[in-house]
């Protein structure tokens, strides 16, 4: 089995959908990632002391994880949220085609 270097999923959770499609587009536009799936969830949490119940909207961010730092400061610069979940997953293993496609949509920013 090929481990990829460098490709990964980033997490991000908006609290509307408008914000996760903003924050979306400016990835994908900056060529910091690849594709960004967006999924309505539920999340429950403690924040500042208080449990919250609340609808959110996940995103799924593909993208080579050399980009992680230009992408967590454009996250950041762009989120309403005081303290957003920005979290990075190595992809262990996947279609060396969808992963070649991940490399082109990031390295054609050059």
């Amino acid at each position: 089995m090929e481990t990829p270097a460098g490709y990964g999923v980033v997490l991000v959770t908006a609290g509307n959908m408008q914000e996760a499609e903003a924050i979306a587009n400016a990835l994908v536009e900056a060529k910091l990632a690849a594709c960004v799936s967006l999924l309505p969830i539920h999340s429950i949490y403690t924040w500042q002391g208080e449990l919250h119940k609340e609808q959110e909207w996940q995103l799924l961010i593909k993208t080579d994880l050399a980009q992680y730092p230009a992408m967590e400061a454009k996250i950041k610069e762009m989120h309403s949220y005081e303290v957003p979940e920005i979290v990075a997953l190595p992809i262990v293993t996947g279609s060396q085609a969808y992963l070649q496609w991940i490399s082109q949509q990031i390295k054609s920013k050059e």
